[in-house]
């Protein structure tokens, strides 16, 4: 029995926080953003910013089954003659008629110039970077490098040029040099019409971003008209 001051159930000490458990449970600040690792940026863009290289794997891969056939070839013919085997019919036959040709003769002439051809143009695949359709652009960031192919430049710039008033129809070829814009105007002075695509092509080409903006030859003329 209980005494009726007694509370009628037992109780127990709840637990409490102390402040050094609050303090380990209260998560850190974050860091502000002033006292973070800048990103790097290159602060006037990369006009220098080179083109993006081709990885050639056609013609690397190519090139390395031919060697490697042909030297897997010559090593089993050269290890069977030293086993005591004649050596191939192949073999016999360039060897004969290597002797036998003279240098000055057309068929070795002709040869001579294919294989030559085919080592320039190796040469020239290692040496050039290719990707003719990609243009690089204008380098923000120190570690980003980006590109734009050439199929869409031409699209932004013919979009730029339809909104022209008096433009008709529009033809664009952005090349890594030039971009050529011949437009039809069907009204409006041609001199007019030419001036308005100057402003608003040469703000287009800005816009873009290309490390090497192409130069503008725009060229406006009136539609032939049929019949």
């Amino acid at each position: 029995m209980t005494e009726p001051g007694e509370p009628t159930g037992s109780t127990r000490r709840m637990p409490t926080i102390g402040q050094d458990d609050a303090a380990a449970r209260t998560p850190a600040p974050d860091t502000s953003a002033d006292a973070r690792e800048p990103v790097p940026t290159l602060e006037q863009g990369d006009s220098a910013a080179g083109r993006f290289w081709s990885a050639r794997r056609v013609p690397a891969a190519l090139l390395a089954l031919v060697l490697l056939g042909g030297a897997g070839l010559l090593l089993y013919d050269i290890a069977a003659v030293r086993a005591g085997r004649p050596a191939m019919r192949w073999r016999r036959f360039l060897a004969d008629g290597l002797a036998e040709q003279r240098l000055d003769d057309v068929a070795v002439l002709i040869g001579a110039g294919a294989a030559a051809l085919i080592g320039l143009w190796l040469i020239l695949l290692a040496l050039t970077p290719g990707l003719r359709d990609l243009l690089p652009m204008r380098r923000d960031r120190a570690d980003v490098r980006a590109g734009l192919d050439r199929t869409a430049a031409a699209l932004v710039v013919r979009d730029r040029s339809v909104e022209v008033p008096g433009v008709q129809s529009v033809r664009v070829r952005v090349g890594r040099r030039k971009a050529k814009v011949r437009a039809h105007s069907h009204f409006r002075e041609l001199d007019d019409v030419r001036t308005d695509l100057d402003a608003v092509l040469e703000k287009a080409v800005r816009e873009l971003g290309l490390a090497r903006p192409p130069a503008l030859s725009v060229q406006v003329h009136r539609p032939e008209k049929k019949g």
